[in-house]
């Protein structure tokens, strides 16, 4: 598909299932990064189309990343979604505050997760 996906993401099960659901969606150019810096340290260097981070990482929040990268880069490219363990209202209204495209629940079968992606890219 040609797109560029980087997903900032600290728990090796999350990040296993989602790259195979991208994978298996055509989605072969994914990124990884562990924390908030190397998020945002990534998405300067490889200029993804979309950027998946979760809300709760060891150095700081997918709030910050998606503020950030909003700062650095504008507000159109690349597109973002922030995901979550528990949806909570006020992360969400948080999320599209701070610049996100789309914010999803983490579930295992990733579906929410892959409609965001291929709504977004």
């Amino acid at each position: 598909m040609g797109k560029k996906i980087l997903i900032v993401e600290d728990n090796d099960d999350d990040l296993f299932i989602i790259k195979r659901y991208l994978s298996g969606a055509g989605y072969n150019e994914v990124v990884v990064a562990r924390d908030v810096k190397e998020g945002l340290d990534k998405a300067e260097q490889e200029k993804p189309d979309l950027v998946i981070s979760d809300t709760l990482l060891p150095d700081g929040n997918g709030f910050e990343v998606c503020q950030r990268v909003r700062q650095k880069h504008g507000a159109e490219n690349p597109k973002i979604i922030i995901m979550t363990g528990s949806i909570d209202a006020v992360d969400a209204v948080k999320a599209r505050k701070m610049g996100a495209d789309d914010y999803c629940a983490k579930t295992s079968d990733c579906g929410i997760i892959m409609d965001a992606v291929k709504k977004l890219i």
